[in-house]
C-alpha cells in the first residue's frame, strides 16, 4: 500500500498533469487551422515517443518493452483511440465542450475496473460519480440541441477508450510492475504507429508549417505527450483507479475556463451549474482519502 508521502506526491503529479492537459485542448483546437486532425495526432505522438526513448537512454533505463499484448492494447486505447477520436471531434466542436465530453471516462473506468480488476466502488465513489453525472448532464443538456451529433459521439467514445486503457494500465502494474517511463514510451510508440496508418489512409489538408503549428506541436510533444503521460502513470500506479480517473475531471473544468478566456467559448449558465456539480463530485471521491487522522 502506498505511503502517505507517496500519495501526496501522486496528488501533486495529478495537479500538474491537469494543468498541462487542460491547456493542451486549447492547443489541439488551434492547430487545426494549420493541419488535419490525424496528421497532427500522428506527428505529435511519433515525436513524443522519440523524446521518451531518448530519456530512457539518457537515464540508462531498460529499453526492453513490457509484455507486448497489454502494451499494445494500452497504446491503441490511450494514445491512438483517445487522441484520434478527440482530435477528430475538435474539428466541429468547441475545445471546452469536447474536453468535458471526452472526460466522461470516470464513469466507464469505475465500471470496467469493477468488472476486470474486481475493484468494487465504495459508497464514496458512487456518491462522487452521481454528482459528476448530474454535472455532465447539465453540461451536455440533452434536452436541447447538442450541436454536432458526430462530434459529441466521437468525444464520448474517446472517453470510453481512455477508460479501457486505464484499466489495462492498472492490470499491467499489478502483474508486471514496469517503470512508468518505459511503459509510457512503448505504449505511445504503438499508438503512434496506429495513428500514422490512419493519417496515411485519410484524406486531409496539407500541413502548414507556420510558427503557430510548430509551437503547438512543441507544447504537445514535450509537455502534453511526454511529461504529462509519465506523471499520469505515476498517479495511476499509486492511487486507486476510481480516484485517479474521476480526479482527472479537473482537466475539462480547467479547459472550459481556458477556452472561455482564450477562445471566447463562454459557458452557459447550465454549464456553469454542471461544473459546480463536477467539483462536488471530485470532493466526494477524494476528500477523505488524504485527510490527516482516522477516517
Amino acid at each position: 500500500m502506498p505511503s502517505p508521502l507517496s500519495q501526496r506526491g501522486a496528488v501533486a503529479a495529478m495537479l500538474v498533469t491537469i494543468l498541462i492537459w487542460a491547456y493542451s485542448w486549447i492547443v489541439m483546437k488551434q492547430v487545426l487551422q494549420h493541419a488535419g486532425p490525424f496528421q497532427f495526432a500522428a506527428l505529435r505522438y511519433v515525436l513524443g515517443a522519440l523524446v521518451l526513448f531518448a530519456v530512457l537512454l539518457v537515464t540508462r533505463q531498460s529499453l526492453r518493452p513490457p509484455p507486448l499484448r497489454l502494451t499494445v492494447l494500452i497504446g491503441l486505447c490511450q494514445t491512438a483511440a483517445f487522441q484520434g477520436l478527440g482530435q477528430w471531434a475538435l474539428v466541429e466542436g468547441g475545445a471546452g465542450r469536447i474536453a468535458l465530453l471526452a472526460y466522461t471516462m470516470p464513469f466507464w473506468a469505475v465500471l470496467l475496473a469493477w468488472v476486470v480488476l474486481r475493484e468494487k466502488p465504495t459508497s464514496r465513489h458512487w456518491a462522487g460519480i452521481g454528482l459528476a453525472a448530474i454535472g455532465l448532464i447539465c453540461i451536455i443538456e440533452p434536452w436541447r440541441s447538442m450541436g454536432s451529433v458526430s462530434s459529441t459521439l466521437l468525444a464520448i467514445a474517446a472517453g470510453a477508450a481512455w477508460a479501457m486503457g486505464t484499466v489495462f494500465s492498472k492490470r499491467m502494474f499489478q502483474r508486471h510492475a514496469p517503470s512508468p517511463l518505459n511503459l509510457t514510451a512503448w505504449q505511445m510508440l504503438f499508438g503512434a504507429l496506429a495513428l500514422c496508418v490512419l493519417a496515411l489512409l485519410t484524406p486531409q489538408r496539407p500541413i502548414e508549417w507556420s510558427w503557430g503549428f510548430v509551437g503547438g506541436l512543441a507544447y504537445s510533444v514535450v509537455l502534453a505527450s511526454s511529461v504529462a503521460w509519465g506523471l499520469w502513470l505515476i498517479v495511476l500506479q499509486r492511487l486507486p483507479t476510481a480516484v485517479a480517473s474521476l480526479s482527472s475531471l479537473g482537466v475539462p473544468i480547467v479547459s472550459v475556463l481556458l477556452a472561455w478566456a482564450i477562445l471566447h467559448e463562454q459557458p452557459s449558465a447550465m454549464e456553469a451549474v454542471g461544473i459546480v456539480f463536477v467539483l462536488l463530485g471530485l470532493m466526494a471521491v477524494s476528500g477523505l482519502r488524504f485527510r490527516r487522522g482516522p477516517v
